[in-house]
């Protein structure tokens, strides 16, 4: 077989046909440009605009902040406009954004330009999952998997271009690095245009074609099984704050582990998540079995908390191994999570508000961004007991979630998960209230 064989192989095998693979090229480009700004932001407003610590930490507040406000207006806007012009116009605001900072040096001006890009940017990320849920049909657990995937790879992208051009330490590429952040948002607003519009599909659950009927719109704050389940699926993302807190304070602060181990952690949580993400979605890839999957999900967290805590442990060896111990555990609970969060989120939703309840769900992961670091560092401030204490937490945010999202009646038998199949009928959605 030939390369262009082998290439048109692998392809094919990606859900969602040509606009979910222009999709994922959005993603790969999003992510690269991320990955550059993500190692330049705070450099960038400490040594070219000149801010204070304080200063720098609030604009990422108000960034955070503002990200919670857009996941849920970009849903609903999706609700009602075409997806991929709405789309296209918060990766337009993003690009503005950042092209922005380039023209100011005053902090209010910042404040203002920040809070636009964390708005735009939460957005984006709803939207991009309601085009891969809607282009990629029965196979959209299959299709996060592989999206997610290749974002992990952008961001490593970015963060090795950064650190090579990080080298010379100018604020000329400082700069330029801003450039690139801001023409990769501008690529994938193009990229998003050439894609058909992925209009609201007859509502497709696990792995049929069959509609769900008797569903009528209605509004997620209305929704008190939707709104309990964002409520858990908010603890459960507080594992993105390991990686991004947690783990490099607790291991320099509180173990004997050489500094050195913190960076090689984290790239294996990178090299984890592209090679695992895809093969893992797998068991989760009906409504059902999504739900099964919380039951060993919660076991993953808990004894991820338990190898944080016995990285207290003296000695470096020991420290090393579970403090290591602690990464692969919560890197494979991100990985069980994203697949769990993706099929449920959008089994629960029904199909004529599905902009507006993936834009609620979109708050668990924004508000999580705010929450999560002040979770972990009272995990690190109680010591061994805390990071117990943190893992047993969204152990029991998993077992609740579990006893929330009911299985519906007995999936139909017969063919084969290779074949189409009737849908599976939707776990646990309640009744709107009012």
């Amino acid at each position: 077989m030939s390369p262009t064989q082998r290439w048109a192989a692998l392809t094919a095998r990606i859900p969602g046909g040509r606009d979910g693979r222009r999709m994922l090229a959005v993603a790969l480009v999003d992510r690269t440009g991320n990955g550059l700004w993500a190692a330049t932001s705070v450099l960038y407003f400490t040594f070219v605009t000149g801010l204070s610590v304080a200063q720098v930490g609030t604009l990422a507040a108000v960034a955070g902040i503002a990200g919670i406000a857009g996941a849920p207006v970009g849903g609903r806007l999706a609700d009602r406009f075409p997806l991929t012009r709405v789309l296209a116009a918060c990766q337009v605001l993003r690009a503005a954004s950042a092209l922005g900072l380039l023209l100011t040096t005053d902090f209010t001006p910042l404040l203002v330009l920040s809070a636009l890009a964390g708005f735009g940017d939460r957005a984006a990320s709803v939207l991009t999952k309601l085009y891969g849920t809607r282009v990629a049909g029965a196979e959209r657990v299959r299709y996060q998997a592989v999206n997610r995937t290749v974002a992990n790879a952008g961001w490593a992208l970015g963060g090795l271009g950064a650190a090579a051009a990080l080298a010379a330490g100018t604020t000329t590429v400082y700069r330029v690095l801003l450039v690139g952040d801001a023409l990769s948002f501008v690529a994938a607003a193009a990229i998003t245009l050439s894609c058909a519009e992925a209009t609201a599909p007859a509502r497709v659950v696990a792995t049929g074609g069959r509609t769900a009927a008797g569903v009528r719109a209605t509004s997620p704050w209305r929704d008190r099984t939707y709104l309990a389940y964002v409520a858990t699926d908010t603890v459960l993302f507080l594992d993105d704050a390991i990686f991004k807190v947690g783990l490099s304070l607790w291991a320099v602060h509180a173990t004997d582990a050489p500094h050195g181990l913190v960076p090689l952690l984290m790239v294996l949580n990178n090299v984890m998540v592209v090679g695992l993400q895809v093969p893992l979605a797998r068991f989760g890839t009906t409504t059902s079995a999504a739900r099964r999957l919380l039951l060993p999900l919660s076991l993953t967290f808990l004894a991820s908390g338990v190898a944080m805590a016995a990285s207290a442990v003296q000695g470096a060896v020991p420290a090393s191994i579970a403090l290591t111990a602690a990464a692969v555990g919560f890197t494979l609970a991100e990985m069980l999570h994203a697949t769990v969060s993706w099929e449920l989120s959008v089994a629960l939703a029904p199909e004529e508000s599905q902009g507006s309840y993936l834009g609620v769900h979109g708050l668990a992961q924004a508000s999580q961004r705010a929450v999560g670091p002040l979770a972990v560092t009272a995990a690190i401030a109680a010591g061994p007991l805390g990071w117990t204490a943190f893992g047993t937490v969204i152990a029991a945010a998993c077992l609740a979630q579990h006893r929330l999202v009911r299985p519906g009646p007995p999936e139909p038998s017969g063919p084969s998960p290779s074949a189409p199949s009737p849908a599976e009928p939707v776990a646990g959605h309640a009744d709107p209230v009012g």
